[in-house]
């Protein structure tokens, strides 16, 4: 298990915005929070079919959060984590 990569959890929601341009959501109540992911490939991977379900509607948008990074802020980071 030395190998082992650390988990670096990514929230993945999204939801209809207010604006295309921003991340301001119309209604939280109506956000969709499509999961918890240990890496960013998974989270991509995530966001990426919920963003296609819905490539036809501009004021809809799924993002990926980093939460490793709002968890530890002081660890150091290393390219996509």
């Amino acid at each position: 298990m030395a190998d082992q990569k650390p988990t670096l959890l990514h929230l993945v929601f999204g939801g209809r915005v207010t604006d295309p341009q921003g991340l301001e959501f119309e209604d939280l109540d109506q956000v969709d929070l499509v999961g918890l992911y240990p890496n960013y490939a998974e989270a991509e991977k995530a966001w990426r079919a919920k963003s296609q379900q819905h490539v036809d509607d501009a004021m809809t948008k799924y993002v990926v959060v980093h939460l490793h990074r709002l968890l530890e802020p002081e660890a150091p980071q290393s390219g996509q984590s």
